[in-house]
């Protein structure tokens, strides 16, 4: 591949990356309208998510990594301590799982499925990780449960849901 190519690649990721950060920002005061599901919704993992098929998994990863402190710090929302702190891991954790698993799985429906699945366990893990390494032993095996999969069931249909579709439209496209 020649230098131009190269640089219009990494032009490319940087764009979308920043377009994707922006969403991160953006979306969750559309969710935040829906009662009682608003923030189950996860808005801020849905372009990170995008991004690691999009961008690949270091852009994703950096996007993840930035998105929730900045908006933490821009809007108060989520508190910088220990949600915004824990969610940074989380999302970074996404983005990367998502670009790397994408990069190894075939690229066909299932492979989509698969990498996305993945990107989202590995993301919950590591956010009870932060979480049991920022609060100690007050947060427990039940609360990691109930946060990373019970409450978060509405969020995890979501992406399930609207995330592959949009990736394989993009595929088909020729985007990825």
């Amino acid at each position: 591949m020649n230098t131009l190519n190269t640089k219009k690649i990494s032009l490319r990721r940087l764009v979308y990356s920043a377009v994707c950060l922006a969403l991160c920002l953006l979306l969750p005061f559309l969710t935040g309208q829906i009662p009682q599901v608003g923030k189950a919704l996860s808005p801020m993992h849905i372009p990170v998510l995008l991004g690691g098929f999009l961008c690949g998994p270091w852009w994703a990863a950096l996007v993840g990594l930035i998105a929730p402190v900045l908006r933490s710090l821009l809007f108060s929302s989520p508190a910088l301590f220990p949600m915004a702190t824990a969610m940074s891991f989380e999302l970074a954790a996404c983005g990367l799982g998502a670009g790397l698993l994408y990069r190894l799985l075939p690229h066909r429906v299932a492979g989509v499925y698969g990498a996305l699945a993945g990107a989202m366990l590995i993301g919950r893990v590591s956010f009870g990780i932060a979480m049991f390494l920022l609060l100690g032993g007050s947060y427990t095996w039940e609360a990691f449960v109930s946060g990373a999969f019970v409450t978060a069931l509405p969020g995890i249909i979501l992406h399930l849901l609207l995330i592959p579709p949009i990736v394989l439209a993009l595929q088909k496209a020729g985007k990825l």
